[in-house]
């Protein structure tokens, strides 16, 4: 069970007991953020791409207002991104769709974080189920994910908080 795995995973780090189950789903960004009383560029998403021969997964953890750009992620990346078919997501991810984490991945996913996130002080990514989410510091994402580290492959509103 992915939310049991995310559960592992953060137990280390003394923050298994921090994941909130939500009575209702929040498995998009705008749920989640209706939910848990906070902005929707707050939810922490997570993108999930193919990595470069297909096999792998890449996770780009970003700020809930953000989008993907082809061409950023090309010149970080060296490829096209091209986002997880959903008979995939499960398999290369190890959670469900509606709730891709950067918790608990399986061997050979990577997971980055987007400099969307660093505009907040506090974001809210999904725990491995379409009901679970965790308050995360973002000084502290790095370290509980174990990220290969930051980058810049996703562009946000010119309203958007700073």
């Amino acid at each position: 069970m992915s939310l049991e795995s995310v559960r592992a995973h953060l137990a280390p780090f003394g923050r298994d007991g921090d994941i909130v189950e939500l009575p209702g789903s929040s498995a998009t960004v705008e749920l989640a953020a209706a939910a848990l009383g906070v902005a929707p560029e707050e939810i922490a998403k997570t993108i999930s791409v193919y990595g470069p021969d297909q096999s792998s997964a890449v996770l780009i953890v970003a700020a809930g207002d953000a989008r993907l750009g082809n061409g950023e992620f090309k010149r970080q990346f060296g490829h096209k991104p091209r986002f997880l078919a959903a008979g995939d997501v499960e398999r290369l991810t190890g959670h469900p769709i509606g709730g891709v984490c950067p918790f608990g991945v399986p061997e050979g996913a990577q997971v980055w974080l987007d400099e969307s996130l660093r505009r907040f002080d506090r974001v809210y990514p999904a725990a491995g189920a379409t009901n679970a989410s965790i308050g995360v510091d973002v000084a502290d994402l790095e370290s509980l994910t174990g990220a290969s580290g930051w980058v810049t492959v996703t562009r946000v509103p010119e309203s958007a908080p700073s």
